[in-house]
This record gives C-alpha cells, sequence and structure tokens, in this order.
C-alpha cells in the first residue's frame, strides 16, 4: 500500500468510528529511514486529532480506542504511531 492511500484509509476509519470536529495525518517515515528496524511499506504516522469525544477518555482510554480502529492496518503496514489529542 502507497502512504497516501493508507493516510486516506486510516483518516477515513476514525471519521467512522469517533466524532472529530478535524484531523490531520502525516507521514514521518522519513525520520526513520536510517534506523536499523526500518522496513519497506511499513510507514510512521502522526495523527493529531480534534475531537470532544476523545477528550471524554483518559489518555490511555483514547488510544486503546484508536488502535482497535486500526488494528488491521497496524498488523500490516503501521510500524509507529504517534497520537496527539486536542
Amino acid at each position: 500500500m502507497e502512504v497516501n492511500q493508507l493516510i486516506s484509509l486510516v483518516k477515513k476509519k476514525i471519521e467512522k468510528n469517533i466524532s472529530t470536529q478535524n484531523i490531520l495525518i502525516e507521514d514521518k517515515t522519513y525520520l526513520h529511514a536510517s534506523h536499523s528496524s526500518h522496513q519497506p511499506g511499513r510507514f510512521h504516522l502522526k495523527i493529531i486529532i480534534k475531537s470532544i469525544e476523545l477528550k471524554g477518555y483518559n489518555k490511555v482510554e483514547a488510544t486503546k480506542k484508536i488502535y482497535k480502529i486500526l488494528d488491521e492496518e497496524i498488523k500490516k503496514y503501521i510500524h509507529s504511531l504517534q497520537i496527539l489529542i486536542n
């Protein structure tokens, strides 16, 4: 899967399952390309979400909810996920 396809898919899945006011997803793979654990086809994403719904959870619960939604993508395409909730 190409990174822009993955970003689009991740955004759609989050928006389908969580009430969001805004969501921004950035590809940060280039920051890790020289690491020995880097694998082609596995991406590092940064997700910035503005969500009143997620603000109602503590940070661990909110992160677990996002990980559950993205379970398949994490197993196949995402090496690292940075999540910021506003």
